[in-house]
């Protein structure tokens, strides 16, 4: 394989479906920068080198959101994205819930505006533009 062939390959990212404990109300941000400026999108980010998929989510929360996740993060779905640029990613969902008292802080606010709690059920509704991984996601048989 070429270096040009590998760097089409697809791109893994992974992306937090992270609930509100008791409730159907999921943290939504509103992204920054130029990949989905502008789009609704889940806590999340690329997969690292050696890393599993719960452990990037716990990471990404964590550095996004200063929320520490427990250790019930779980697989949830996946879906292959490839944007309007070109890039394509396969992004992996995980769940996870936090205490219905937490409170997200914007810890990256060059690239999100913040964070809100969205039922799950109004996100196409609320939240719109959907960043094209959560958009693929709202729209698969993936129910919480």
């Amino acid at each position: 394989m070429t270096v040009a062939e590998s760097q089409q390959r697809p791109l893994v990212g992974v992306g937090v479906l992270i609930f509100q404990a008791g409730t159907n109300r999921c943290l939504v941000g509103r992204r920054k920068g130029a990949h989905g400026s502008g789009e609704w999108a889940l806590p999340g980010g690329h997969l690292e080198h050696g890393e599993s998929f719960e452990e990037c989510a716990a990471r990404e929360v964590l550095e996004e959101t200063g929320l520490k996740l427990g250790p019930d993060v779980r697989f949830a779905y996946a879906v292959n994205s490839v944007f309007p640029s070109g890039a394509h990613y396969v992004t992996v969902f995980c769940r996870a819930e936090v205490p219905a008292d937490a409170v997200p802080r914007n810890m990256e606010p060059h690239k999100c505006e913040g964070w809100e709690w969205v039922e799950y059920s109004r996100l196409m509704q609320a939240c719109q533009p959907l960043f094209l991984p959560l958009a693929k996601l709202m729209e698969s048989p993936y129910r919480p």
